[in-house]
């Protein structure tokens, strides 16, 4: 049996978890369960319900308890539903060949006897086939709130208060004179007009303008080609999705706080070109000489942001519109630790190629959405605030959006579950805060980096027009 550490307590694993640079794989290719799928193995559940508690406690999430007696018992009759119309089904069978053979010996009546008890059967078998439908969808609905089981190398931690910091990279410079804040240096530059913006659309939305507008095209198309570099397939997604994605791609608490519905249409317009990258594979079998995907996508992405935010949240920083270059990679189990490792060492090899400092964080378990089974925040340095801010974020998502959304994987062994994951390469207007902090001058006039020149029209520096 294979060990590990969940939230400081030793707990035993199926054999059919392997435990890989500290992230708990589950390789099972015998049987992928056609029935019922949720973000959270069923039968994992039922075999390890103190497992799936303790991690339900570590997510702070103790309402919930009560959930995992309640699905084992709703599985419970689920099965003895399912066992009961199978031996009904058998008998049936049996019966119509009984049937068969008293007619042929001329014993009407015994046949007659016989077909009663079959109509009977067949009744029964109606009302087992609604409580099986019943009980499918109240599991079902269950499970989709049940988190998944977070990775063992994952700090305990209540919120994003206590998120650990792993590693900088580069040094945090602070300038001898005074930084404004983003919206003035984007004003000074004639690159921002929010006035007009909330005339026409509202609070959170902006025009960018000139070479505000310009350098904000200019990172998108050079972390688009900085990815297609390092091998991933360039892709610009569509916008909108139907709701069975949406529920396959996050938790109904994410989706209420983020996705806009489009009236009188099942779509919704989404909140990152990950929910859409990840939905092109639903209900599909991927031949496993195909894995992995690794995909870079392209899309403006649409957010209710709801709640009150502060002063450094205003500006263009947390807004309802923005674009978004992205990466996700569909993979073999064992390889997920490897991508996870991979994807956000590309985030930080881009902002530092930009000569913006960065740290990595690891997310504590209450931070963890609930399909994640490991995420990793990138943080970039602002000078004005003297401390970092979140730029990007990279996910293991583990098998749940496989799960949810019907993927699968055929290979020599049989079907299984891949494992996907997600991370940021750069979000602009956010990034812009911290590349314009990062290049600022003293005269209000901001440096360009040599890899961006190209895509500014060789433009060394962004100069203020008064």
């Amino acid at each position: 049996m294979n060990a590990g550490k969940l939230g400081g307590n030793a707990v035993t694993y199926r054999p059919k978890q392997q435990l890989v640079d500290g992230f708990f794989i589950i390789k099972n290719k015998e049987q992928v369960d056609e029935r019922i799928f949720t973000m959270l193995d069923l039968k994992f559940l039922r075999e390890n319900p103190e497992i799936v508690k303790k991690n339900i406690q570590n997510k702070f999430q103790d309402s919930k308890l009560p959930l995992v007696d309640e699905v084992i018992e709703l599985d419970k009759q689920h099965r003895a539903a399912m066992q009961e119309a199978d031996e009904l089904r058998m008998s049936r069978n049996r019966a119509s060949k009984q049937i068969g053979g008293l007619m042929a010996k001329g014993d009407k009546e015994g046949a007659e006897e016989l077909k009663k008890i079959v109509a009977q059967g067949a009744a029964r078998l109606a009302e087992l086939s609604t409580l099986e439908d019943e009980l499918a969808e109240k599991i079902r609905v269950i499970m989709m709130t049940i988190p998944n089981i977070i990775d063992p190398s994952v700090p305990i931690g209540r919120d994003d208060s206590e998120n650990v910091e792993v590693e900088r990279f580069g040094d945090p410079v602070v300038p001898d004179f005074d930084i404004p804040y983003h919206t003035d240096i984007m004003e000074n530059l004639s690159g921002l007009d929010l006035d007009s913006a909330r005339r026409v659309a509202g609070n959170g939305f902006y025009y960018l303008m000139g070479d505000i507008a310009r350098l904000h095209s200019a990172v998108i198309s050079y972390a688009r080609d900085f990815m297609i570099d390092r091998g991933f397939t360039y892709c610009v997604p569509p916008f909108m999705i139907r709701s069975n994605v949406v529920t396959g791609v996050m938790s109904f608490a994410e989706m209420d706080a983020m996705m806009y519905k489009i009236e009188g249409e099942d779509l919704y317009l989404i909140g990152t070109s990950e929910h859409s990258m990840i939905g092109k594979f639903i209900d599909t079998i991927i031949p496993e000489a195909e894995l992995p995907h690794t995909l870079t996508s392209y899309s403006p992405c649409f957010r209710k942001e709801k709640g009150a935010h502060g002063l450094e949240e205003r500006g263009v920083y947390r807004i309802h519109q923005f674009e978004k270059q992205e990466m996700i990679v569909v993979c073999k189990p064992e390889d997920s630790p490897m991508w996870f490792e991979k994807l956000w060492k590309n985030t930080v090899d881009l902002f530092r190629s930009l000569d913006i400092p960065v740290r990595t964080l690891e997310c504590c378990s209450g931070d963890l959405a609930d399909l994640k089974v490991k995420s990793l925040d990138v943080e970039a340095w602002s000078p004005r605030q003297k401390k970092y801010f979140e730029v990007g974020s990279c996910s293991n998502l583990g098998d749940a959006q496989a799960r949810r959304l019907k993927m699968r994987v055929v290979g020599e062994s049989g079907k299984y579950l891949p494992h996907t994951l997600n991370n940021t390469v750069v979000a602009p207007p956010r990034m812009l805060i911290a590349f314009l902090e990062n290049n600022l001058n003293e005269d209000g006039s901001v440096n360009i980096p040599v890899a961006l020149r190209p895509y500014m029209g060789g433009k060394e520096k962004i100069v203020p027009s008064k």
